[in-house]
């Protein structure tokens, strides 16, 4: 049977028009859930960066809450101050978000990491062992090859010594950038060192192989053919460990907690 061409052009609007409907009211009913997985996710990778959920474990929604809020606590600081901002909810806090916002944000100076903007406030994950702190966790991000690449470093006590490193959002290329969230990469990272002696950022993805933490404590074997995301994770590390990142706070983390 044949149809006239307004018949067609109709029929078609028609399918456009009901699967637009459907497709929409799908985002907006699975919203909610889709930013309680985000923020599960992001739990995730801080009790994985933090060595508080072993490489596949698997845990429930339930049990990475309760993991979190037993181990973890989330502040706000001042980027610029290193201050704890009491006044703000660490809780509520979305700091991509306030990143994107020119009242709550500032243009970064020229830095190597390619970081556009800075929020004026940003999270920091406290590992705790009662009331002792057992390590930091800061958020990271920076420029690679394709994309920005987001994650998280952890710093033990002495906030010299790295603990861990994990990226949990990128578009590097699979095989070669996106290396950067294999396991076996990510382990060479415990024990490294973030600072020298003068508490300048010093830890670097090197060209080829590194030595051992003992004889080689500021280099990490660099991503086979992926040299210029090896070298955005350099310059990214070190950009949020310096003065323009987190580096007053830790630096007032140093003095409260009498680190020399």
């Amino acid at each position: 049977m044949q149809h006239s061409v307004r018949y067609i052009v109709m029929f078609a609007a028609a399918v456009c028009v009901v699967c637009s409907i459907f497709v929409s009211s799908a985002a907006v009913l699975l919203k909610d859930r889709q930013e309680e997985n985000k923020v599960l996710d992001r739990q995730s990778k801080v009790l994985s960066v933090a060595g508080l959920e072993e490489p596949g474990e698997k845990l429930s929604a339930a049990e990475i809450r309760e993991r979190f809020k037993a181990n973890i606590q989330a502040v706000v600081i001042n980027l610029k101050s290193g201050e704890v901002a009491t006044d703000i909810d660490a809780t509520t806090f979305d700091q991509r978000q306030a990143k994107g916002d020119p009242a709550r944000s500032v243009e970064a100076p020229e830095n190597a990491a390619k970081v556009a903007r800075l929020p004026n406030n940003a999270l920091v994950y406290k590992v705790m062992k009662g009331s002792s702190v057992e390590a930091l966790i800061i958020p990271i991000e920076g420029k690679g090859l394709w994309s920005t690449l987001y994650g998280f470093l952890a710093l033990d006590k002495d906030s010299r010594t790295i603990k861990g490193i994990t990226f949990y959002e990128h578009g590097e290329t699979p095989g070669l950038g996106g290396e950067v969230e294999n396991p076996s990469w990510t382990a060479l990272w415990p024990g490294r060192k973030a600072y020298d002696d003068s508490w300048e950022p010093k830890i670097a993805v090197k060209k080829g192989q590194a030595g051992d933490v003992e004889h080689d404590p500021f280099h990490v074997d660099g991503l086979s053919g992926a040299t210029i995301t090896s070298r955005g994770v350099t310059h990214l590390v070190q950009f949020w460990l310096g003065d323009d990142g987190f580096g007053p706070f830790l630096k007032n983390y140093r003095k409260e907690a009498g680190i020399q």
